[in-house]
Order: C-alpha cells, then structure tokens, then sequence
C-alpha cells in the first residue's frame, strides 16, 4: 500500500469516529492512534457527553492508547485527527512524545499552531490536508444545524 493510501485509510477511520460524535451531537471530531500500521485506540469527541471539557477525541485517544501499550509515550505511533489539535491536545501529545501527528483540515480559530507549533514534541512529525475537504465538510454541517 502506497503512502497516500495508507494515510487515507486510517483518516477515514477518523471520519467514521467523527460521525458518531456528530450523531451524538458531539462536536464531530474523530482521531485514531496507529502503530505498526495497526489501529490500538479510536476515539471520537465526549465534551458533552461527559460533561467534561478535556474529552477531546485526541485525549480520549490517547489515554486508550497509554492502556494498551501500559505505558505514557506514543514515540511509535501515529494519531489520525480529523480537525487541527487544539493547544490542550497539542500539549498532551508533547507529554507522549507522539511520534506523528496526521490532521486533516486545519483550525484557524482554535488550532495549535495559532498559538505555536513548539507545542509538539520537537521529534513529532506533522502532516495535514489528508482528506480536509471531507473533514472539514462534517464540522462545517455540524455547526451549519446549530444556527
């Protein structure tokens, strides 16, 4: 599987956790941690849910991804997420020393790199755009019902 495909693929899993928080009507946010080109957590966005403000679904798939491995750094592993992380998210992932962030459309308003792109882990490499029309769509249409 070439490199476009495989990031494709593990973004449209993202979308598919985005779309149960949409059906929730959560905030639709879907992420994915992968490692060694397998899936070990997904998570989609739980602020409502919750009632808590940190259940972002990069948080959400983080933690899970912490449990599966027993231990707090993500070096290996790449975390798919739909919407540009927020600073909380951005922070969180500097603290597992994600090895890759993957994002597909970018957050002008909320997004780390307003703030800063030393947010992540120095050795995290970052990607974006994969699938941002798709991703940016479903955000788009959830907040369009909302007005």
């Amino acid at each position: 599987m070439n490199r476009e495909n495989y990031t494709k693929r593990f973004m449209f899993e993202a979308l598919k956790e985005a779309q149960k928080a949409f059906d929730k009507d959560e905030v639709p946010i879907g992420a994915v941690v992968v490692c060694n080109g397998q899936i070990i957590s997904r998570a989609h966005n739980l602020t409502e849910t919750l009632t808590d403000p940190t259940a972002h679904a990069e948080m959400q798939a983080i933690t899970a991804a912490s449990n599966y491995f027993g231990g707090k750094y993500l070096n290996q592993c790449t975390l798919f997420v739909t919407v540009e992380p927020c600073p909380m998210c951005a922070g969180a992932m500097y603290w597992a020393q994600l090895g890759k962030l993957v994002y597909g459309t970018p957050d002008p308003k909320r997004g780390f790199t307003v703030v800063s792109t030393k947010i992540l882990h120095p050795k995290t490499e970052v990607e974006n755009g994969i699938l941002a029309e798709d991703c940016s769509k479903i955000i788009t249409s959830f907040f369009q019902k909302k007005r």
